[in-house]
């Protein structure tokens, strides 16, 4: 891809005055480690996602294994989850010396299926991550059932979905735990970071604890913990964005909303799907091509001046770590949409003139691809 080409990037964070005048009002006080713009953030976040506690992190990594950790996840035990996802969602299972279990998507909400969850199930399995992928929350209500039939924890890898619902309930409160991210290009930013919410205090309790090198009284460690703590400053970044996540989702829904109508007759393109009672944010707009070769469609794409990105080229099992691991899995629906996905650019500084750009620029490769 020639970067110099692209018009309309994939991504673009947006920081106003509001993030710049919080983060001198905390360098100026000096605290700029994890303080008072901590807690009134993770407080706040806690709130908005209608979650008893939230718990900072310094990303969205750290509060996945800090969740797992927090629910007693350990070497021996088996957690399911989706290979269509980035590697931080298997990881951080890995991290605990618990196995990573694959289970397949559904491939018009690309996020995990149910029905392929329950045969997957052992006397091993301890936990479900259901990842909310792209924007959009798994069918949470099969996924609770499932997990209340075998008495297994739900942790929500909600890294993408913040202000996510799913009949009528946000994603984050919807788990026993769960987790989001706050890197630059995810719907709202700290820079970098990470929250876990919870209704749970004693989980909520615990996972302060990992997060503080398992001291949950200075200098008194209670287990082996991490220095996962969130600073002032980012949380500072993160106080702002929060005030402007609603309308940064509506513009992304009403991007998405654009993108689909110009879209829905090409042919060869498969346009997202939103499930009946979700809410889908749009973190990424991702479209799946059924002609051609994929590579193709991304640099007719890009010749365009469009940026693209592909989310995800490979199912985690099929990650060679993975593989040297032995951890496998089989799961052809994540393999089809790991082959033919294309994301396009929905972040909320798209202009018409983007987004008809963004439409012209497939079109072309579509007609190309005859």
């Amino acid at each position: 891809m020639n970067v110099s080409n692209i018009k309309v990037p994939i991504a673009k964070p947006i920081i106003g005055d509001e993030e710049i005048e919080n983060v001198v009002e905390v360098m100026k006080s000096g605290m700029i480690a994890q303080g008072p713009k901590v807690e009134e953030f993770e407080q706040k976040f806690a709130e908005w996602v209608g979650a008893d506690y939230g718990i900072a992190v310094n990303s969205g990594t750290a509060a996945l294994h800090t969740a797992l950790l927090a629910c007693g996840i350990e070497e021996g035990d088996e957690v399911i989850t989706t290979p269509f996802t980035f590697i931080a969602s298997g990881n951080s299972i890995v991290y605990t010396g618990a196995k990573p279990v694959f289970a397949d998507i559904d491939l018009k909400t690309y996020t995990l299926d149910p029905d392929t969850v329950e045969d997957l199930i052992t006397e091993n399995t301890k936990a479900i991550v259901p990842v909310q992928l792209y924007g959009q929350a798994a069918d949470m209500d099969r996924i609770n059932e499932i997990a209340e039939k075998y008495g297994l924890i739900i942790i929500e890898d909600a890294a993408q979905a913040h202000g996510a619902t799913c009949n009528g309930q946000k994603v984050g409160s919807i788990g026993d735990m769960s987790c989001f991210s706050f890197y630059p290009t995810k719907n709202m930013t700290t820079s970098e970071g990470g929250m876990i919410t919870t209704d749970d205090e004693d989980l909520a309790e615990s996972a302060k604890m990992f997060r503080a090198h398992g001291a949950s009284v200075r200098y008194h460690h209670d287990a082996i913990g991490y220095n996962f703590r969130m600073t002032d400053i980012s949380a500072a970044i993160g106080l702002a964005q929060l005030d402007k996540i609603d309308g940064f989702n509506d513009k992304r829904i009403a991007n998405a909303d654009y993108l689909n109508n110009g879209l829905k007759d090409i042919e060869g393109v498969i346009t997202p799907y939103c499930a009946p009672g979700s809410k889908h944010v749009y973190h990424q707009y991702t479209i799946r091509v059924e002609k051609g070769d994929r590579d193709d469609w991304v640099d007719i794409i890009n010749d365009c001046g469009v940026g693209t990105g592909i989310h995800y080229p490979i199912p985690l099992y099929n990650q060679p770590i993975y593989r040297a691991l032995g951890i496998e899995g089989d799961c052809p629906n994540a393999e089809l949409a790991a082959d033919n996905v294309i994301s396009l650019p929905v972040h909320p500084s798209l202009t018409k003139q983007d987004l008809d750009l963004v439409i012209e620029a497939v079109k072309t490769a579509s007609d190309e691809l005859d």
